[in-house]
């Protein structure tokens, strides 16, 4: 009977079996997709994804920009993430009392900032009272500016109209901003969208800047992880953009200025640099043309060219260790190729198999088997895909054990990947998994106007996100043993590790008891 299947046929088997059932269930997905899916370049570049799925009167769309905090200039990191910020303080039309008006208020705090950054920075000294004078002004300047700001308009005009989930993310690779609304509201959207795109303002540019300044201090500068994880990689990367922090060094998010931002947007935010993904209750007939008339308007241009800087090979292993009196850590990064590797979808099933819950190797091997870790997990591509990055393992000490001890243990695992096959069932499990994965994706407008837009920039074609379990199937055993004897090596690694202190004393001058 049905129930007997597992105890008959063996785990390999059943997923075996599973992995079929996905197979013929993505096939048709694909073929059902292409026949709802319409696609548009627009004479400015930009590319539209329109798929219809009107199971309910609501669409989810995404705005995919190819740029993110590797693209920020040397000396202004931290200027993607700015725009991640600036998406919901509206644009001409929204979020101002008086465009006009605030324009000129606006050239008067770039300039009142320059002069203050210039005394500030000033190779033959400042001079504290003019630099108090020029602060005075500046402060002046933006609060002149702020009489024309309609606070949190673009948000309300959105939500009023249904708009949920609003959001926007800065990565590395890229900068994304999304939300779901009715249907009857796209042509509203339209305008918005577009016009964050194409009529940016750097409204209260300089208070968001403070507010990221903020975030770097509670996620990085306050958070023992966090430095941890900025170190390896500024420890394991010597020339590419991967190496600096993602939020950016603090000396330079606090000189990053609108006029700089500006020109950033202008470089990147050009049409063929974009692609946009509509999913949900719409039909390709009478929401192109709409969205041809509001998307129009986004500046053409050719695309930025890629990044150069190519990392070079690592030859000897490296190591950070930090002290501090909080939770050891373990983790320690491999170098590995991009996400355009032929071996990508092996890098991935090593992943799967070391990391993927309570079955996954190293949960058996270091928290249940040896308790001796609270957790130990890898994750790859790290930090970002688009270029070559790192395949990281980590795992966090229960008291009494070491660092050296995790290190010990992820090392015996990795050498079992080396030495010797994974079972029929663990590559089964991959398999299975990764279709599966998909199809749950599939049926989320969300994350399908998501994937749609991101695999449409990463091959141009988004397609590739069927085409994808192609290569998943053809992973062997013998291509994950290759691959982990080519990569896992110590010439090739990079350690991090927190190396747990006891916090000072507080010292004692001699007094007696106060």
């Amino acid at each position: 009977m049905q129930r007997n299947l597992p105890v008959r046929l063996g785990l390999a088997a059943v997923f075996t079996a599973l992995f079929l059932t996905c197979q013929t269930g993505i096939t048709q997905d694909l073929k059902s997709f292409e026949q709802r899916i319409t696609t548009k370049v627009l004479p400015n570049g930009l590319t539209i994804l329109i798929c219809e799925r009107p199971e309910a009167p609501v669409f989810s769309y995404s705005t995919f920009v190819d740029a993110g905090d590797v693209n920020d200039p040397s000396g202004q990191s931290g200027l993607a993430h700015m725009f991640e910020h600036l998406a919901f303080k509206g644009t001409e039309e929204i979020g101002t009392t008086d465009y006009a008006a605030e324009k000129v208020a606006l050239a008067r705090v770039e300039a009142a900032n320059d002069a203050y950054e210039a005394e500030y920075r000033n190779p033959m000294g400042r001079d504290p009272k003019k630099l108090a004078e020029l602060k005075k002004a500046f402060d002046e300047a933006q609060a002149d500016a702020e009489k024309y700001v309609v606070p949190n308009q673009f948000t309300d005009v959105a939500e009023r109209n249904g708009a949920h989930g609003l959001n926007a993310e800065t990565g590395l690779d890229e900068t994304m901003f999304y939300w779901s609304m009715p249907e009857n509201r796209l042509e509203l959207w339209a305008w918005l969208e577009s016009g964050r795109l194409s009529d940016t303002v750097p409204r209260e540019f300089y208070k968001e800047r403070s507010v990221v300044l903020e975030e770097r201090r509670m996620r990085t500068d306050s958070n023992p992880e966090g430095r941890l994880f900025e170190q390896l990689l500024a420890t394991a990367y010597v020339a590419h953009n991967y190496g600096r922090s993602g939020v950016g060094w603090p000396s330079e998010v606090s000189q990053i200025t609108a006029t700089e931002a500006m020109n950033f947007h202008k470089k990147y935010y050009v049409g063929s640099n974009i692609v946009i993904s509509v999913v949900g209750d719409v039909k390709a007939a009478d929401a192109m043309p709409v969205l041809e008339k509001y998307f129009s308007k986004v500046p053409g241009g050719p695309k930025p060219l890629d990044m150069t800087t190519v990392e070079p090979k690592q030859f000897a292993e490296k190591s950070v260790v930090i002290k501090d009196p909080s939770q050891p850590i373990y983790v320690e990064g491999y170098h590995r190729p991009n996400y355009r590797s032929p071996d990508d979808a092996v890098y991935d099933a090593i992943s799967d198999i070391m990391s993927n819950g309570r079955v996954s190797r190293l949960y058996r091997s270091l928290v249940r088997d040896q308790q001796i870790a609270a957790v130990a997990a890898g994750e790859s591509p790290y930090p970002g895909e688009k270029y070559p990055g790192l395949f990281i393992f980590f795992a966090a000490p229960l008291p009494g054990h070491t660092s050296a001890q995790m290190a010990t243990a992820i090392h015996k695992e990795i050498e079992k990947l080396k030495t010797s096959d994974v079972t029929d069932a663990e590559l089964a499990m991959y398999k299975t998994r990764a279709r599966a994965d998909l199809l749950r994706g599939l049926a989320d407008n969300q994350g399908l106007a998501n994937a749609l837009a991101e695999y449409q920039t990463r091959y141009g074609d988004w397609r590739e996100l069927f085409n994808q379990l192609d290569r998943v199937d053809k992973v062997t055993k013998a291509d994950i043993r290759r691959v982990a004897g080519e990569v896992f090596v110590a010439s090739n690694r990079t350690t991090a590790e927190i190396d747990t202190q006891a916090p000072a004393a507080p010292q004692n001058n001699g007094g007696g008891k106060q």
